[in-house]
């Protein structure tokens, strides 16, 4: 019993340390090429390896044509409507009002729509971590929420309306496959199903990124720079190969909320990291906020349940 806890908090913090330092990668790729090119091109390419490393350590199974169904409405849940509103709506919207938005809100999607689908039960644990949580985004992001940074004129009318929705709606979509995936992890392998996901969802938002994104079509060259490239193989390798898995199966382990609360601890890896390498200050509120939301997270975590089968499984 201790050894599942053990390991599920070691792959808990895994995911913090990588979640919380792909925001380089992201960067550096999608100033050089269009968002959703990049992202559709980096989620196929992850899905696909990850089917390969599947296949070659002999964890592939038959879908269930039921499971088929629920497995694609997952795909496109937590990859093309995640992340095409999230990287579109990003571009109208100042980076601490989206901060706030989705990190906020993933950890509260998670547990309402686990809630809905009784794949878990509500307790004043959870509630309580999850708002601390939620404030201590607050309390490290609004500051950078400036409306004297916002552009003067909109790309259209009400731009920063709908972006904002945009970003909101990804936590929302990514929390609800969450929770319906996680009767698929009790049938068929964690690195299977993350492949499955991660292609079947990347393909799509490759497909729509090629059909609407702006000089998406030109960008297939290859042409993307050095800085760029480097970006996307981190996010393949990290954020989607080993990250994506991780949480697949901190998914099935521990549940949606709990799994979720990773958003209140990659922010602090983030703040950590800029400070080291870009030289970025750290203020007093910055320190308060990064200390109530490891609160939160540290709440949500110590109720985690761990199972003897949960242990046996890698």
């Amino acid at each position: 019993m201790r050894t599942a806890v053990n390991k599920n908090q070691l792959r808990f913090l895994l995911l913090c340390m990588i979640w919380g330092s792909t925001w380089i990668g992201t960067k550096a790729g999608i100033e050089a090429v269009p968002p959703l090119l990049f992202a559709g091109t980096r989620f196929t390419a992850a899905g696909m390896l990850l089917l390969l490393y599947a296949r070659a350590k002999g964890e592939t199974a038959r879908l269930k044509l039921y499971d088929g169904f629920r497995l694609s409405g997952v795909s496109i849940l937590m990859i093309t409507l995640c992340y095409g509103p999230l990287f579109w709506g990003m571009q109208y919207i100042d980076s601490g009002t989206a901060a706030v938005l989705e990190m906020s809100l993933t950890p509260i999607a998670l547990l309402v729509f686990a809630l809905l689908l009784n794949e878990e039960t509500l307790d004043g644990r959870r509630i309580l971590a999850i708002a601390l949580g939620v404030s201590g985004l607050i309390v490290l992001f609004w500051p950078a929420a400036d409306p004297v940074s916002l552009p003067t004129a909109e790309a259209f009318p009400g731009a920063s309306l709908w972006g904002g929705l945009a970003v909101a709606s990804a936590a929302f979509t990514y929390g609800y496959g969450s929770v319906l995936a996680r009767p698929l992890l009790r049938t068929y392998p964690a690195v299977f199903l993350s492949g499955l996901t991660t292609f079947v969802g990347g393909v799509v938002l490759l497909v729509v990124a090629l059909a609407l994104e702006p000089g998406a079509i030109s960008a297939l060259s290859g042409n993307w720079g050095t800085v760029a490239w480097l970006g996307w193989f981190f996010l393949v390798i990290f954020g989607s190969l080993i990250g994506y898995t991780t949480f697949m199966r901190l998914l099935r382990d521990i549940g949606a909320s709990r799994a979720g609360s990773y958003a209140f601890v990659s922010p602090v890896i983030a703040v950590a990291l800029g400070a080291a390498f870009f030289a970025e200050r750290v203020t007093i509120a910055d320190v308060v906020g990064i200390i109530i939301m490891l609160s939160g997270a540290y709440l949500a975590l110590s109720g985690a349940p761990a199972t003897e089968a949960a242990a046996a499984e890698s």
